[in-house]
């Protein structure tokens, strides 16, 4: 009998064997398939990696593939431990940036995802390689031998003396103490905020604290929201050592509290784009805006990468399309921060605040804040005015700031819904009826048109359903105690869920604000066109951020479609 008819006499015979083939087959089955999901999985390539070498704040670029399109649970180990969450500036699936962080070390680094990790890059800190520099004037470290005064109050001018601060001030900050309120997140939540030092502020560039620098000598104004400690400054050599500083508020005190951290999505959509000639639509992102109670912002999340991740407190993105483009694909802009705010809380001694000086007068914030422009009409006659017949024979402009705020209160009335997006507040003077950014224009408008220096707010409130919505109100700046904030609309009674009920409202926002008001914009953000005057441009009157451009497309004829999408809280701690 042949081989092959006793194996086939022996399968019909024995049961057993039947069930013994079936069952090394099902096994053939199962290794293949898992062979084939393992090799399927996409496990992320590191091709190439920059710096090499490097120093704390440094931006790290990562190329690969297979990184993921959002960053999600995936994250960069560097020397064994894993870069927190508000490092990375942004992540897509063969690129990731992140700022290394002030404890980065030597060794290996990896991207991790959920189908594995990758094959190890290398990065050596600088600070660690044994390699003796000489000393050279262009390249030492910031000293600090003398600041004068050495006592001052927020807008008070101090000269800081040193060595190697640097022939142009570039990058370089000066830092002040600031309050030190720890960080209220939970268990597990802390990495939000691990990397950011709340207990140091600024000078503030949109205060033009900034007077003057070279290499030996800064000029520079004490920031809002500063308070009595040390003093350094910061250049891409290195910081200086510290030297200590008094600041005293003569006329009231100012507090801040509540620390909230907000994880904060905006997201806008292009679609249905038609051209015949080809064209470059750019889309400018408003980006929370950096002050004394709002001190960090990260984008930690930006997908696609941008052209520019900060320019002009906006995200640039760009798309550029050939000739005869019809395009049904819609793209998306996904933008994730995380912004940490303080509720701000002022107490004011009226008889302490004096009229504004002449040299005060002369400061470049304060003629920047009292200037009429696009949305601040104070240079006209019936505004100044009723200005003037508000505030009668009173000179001490926080005292006049009061009187209007309760004018307003007394005879204006709100309306829950916002009125047309191009009806001119103007209209207030006639109608006395008014939605909640009608009230902060105008209010904003009488105080410059009495040369009180005042900038309108945008940005967006969150109630405590975790909705955010926009909304405006007003900042106003009275020399040595810095920007008080007054909140119109809220002290009119625009309906609002906030986390703590405020028993008097009329009374807070006068002077003080919760922390539930995240700010995109202080005064109006004038962005010229890219390239030609032709091009078209959009603009979103009644929005979270002030700004005159938020899309642009090239010359020619093209049509396209875009949403954008109310802001949505994801998180809060």
């Amino acid at each position: 009998m042949s081989i092959k008819n006793t194996f086939s006499l022996i399968f019909r015979k024995y049961a057993f064997f039947r069930v013994l083939l079936a069952l090394l087959l099902i096994a053939i089955v199962l290794i293949i398939i898992s062979v084939t999901t393992v090799t399927s999985k996409k496990i992320p390539t590191i091709a190439s990696l920059s710096p090499v070498v490097g120093s704390a704040g440094d931006t790290m670029v990562i190329r690969g593939v297979n990184f993921g399109s959002v960053r999600g649970t995936n994250y960069v180990e560097i020397g064994g431990n894993k870069i927190t969450a508000s490092s990375y500036v942004n992540w897509t699936d063969n690129l990731i940036k992140l700022v290394l962080p002030a404890n980065v070390q030597d060794g290996l680094v990896i991207v991790s995802t959920q189908a594995g990790k990758s094959k190890p890059g290398f990065f050596a800190n600088k600070a660690g390689i044994p390699v003796a520099v000489p000393q050279n004037t262009k390249t030492s470290q910031p000293v600090i031998t003398e600041i004068t005064p050495s006592s001052g109050s927020y807008g008070s001018l101090i000269t800081i003396k040193g060595s190697d601060f640097g022939t142009a001030r570039g990058s370089s900050k000066v830092y002040f103490s600031a309050s030190n309120e720890e960080s209220t997140l939970g268990s597990g939540e802390g990495e939000l905020t691990a990397d950011f030092d709340f207990s140091v502020i600024t000078a503030s560039d949109s205060d033009y604290d900034y007077e003057s620098w070279s290499d030996s000598e800064i000029r520079v104004r004490i920031p809002d929201g500063a308070v009595s400690g040390n003093v350094y400054v910061l250049t891409d050599k290195g910081k200086s050592n510290l030297v200590s500083e008094e600041i005293k508020l003569s006329a009231g005190t100012k507090t801040y509290g509540s620390k909230k951290t907000y994880i904060l999505q905006l997201n806008a959509d292009i679609d249905s784009i038609d051209t015949k000639n080809g064209t470059n639509i750019t889309l400018r992102l408003p980006r929370p805006l950096v002050s004394s109670w709002q001190p960090m912002v990260e984008l930690t999340e930006c997908t696609p990468e941008p052209v520019i991740s900060d320019y002009k407190n906006t995200v640039i993105h760009q798309i550029d399309l050939p000739k005869a483009t019809a395009q049904s694909k819609k793209f998306r802009f996904s933008h994730n921060f995380v912004i940490s705010t303080y509720a701000v809380q002022t107490q004011v001694n009226e008889k302490a605040v004096k009229p504004y000086s002449q040299s005060q007068k002369k400061r470049i914030l304060h003629k920047a804040a009292t200037a009429p422009d696009t949305l601040i009409q104070s240079a006209n006659p019936d505004v100044i005015a009723l200005a003037k017949e508000i505030v009668g024979k009173e000179s001490n402009p926080y005292k006049q700031a009061k009187l209007i705020y309760k004018y307003l209160i007394e005879n204006y009335k709100l309306r829950d819904e916002l009125r047309k997006a191009d009806a001119p507040v103007i209209d207030l003077l006639r109608t006395k009826k008014c939605d909640a950014y009608d009230i902060a224009i105008f209010y904003t408008t009488l105080l410059r048109s009495l040369s009180i220096p005042a900038l309108p707010m945008a940005g967006v409130l969150v109630d405590s359903e975790m909705k955010a919505k926009s909304h405006w109100w007003t900042e106003f700046y009275i020399e040595g105690f810095g920007w008080i904030p007054v909140d119109m609309a809220l002290a009119m009674g625009l309906p609002y869920k906030s986390f703590r009920p405020v028993e008097n409202p009329q009374e807070f926002y006068f002077g003080n604000l919760d922390a539930q008001h995240i700010a995109f914009s202080m005064g109006w953000n004038e962005i010229s066109r890219t390239v030609s005057q032709n091009n078209k441009i959009v603009y979103r009157p009644k929005s979270y951020a002030l700004q005159s451009i938020w899309e642009e497309s090239s010359e020619g004829n093209v049509n396209y479609s875009s949403l954008w999408n109310d802001p949505i809280v994801l998180g809060l701690y």
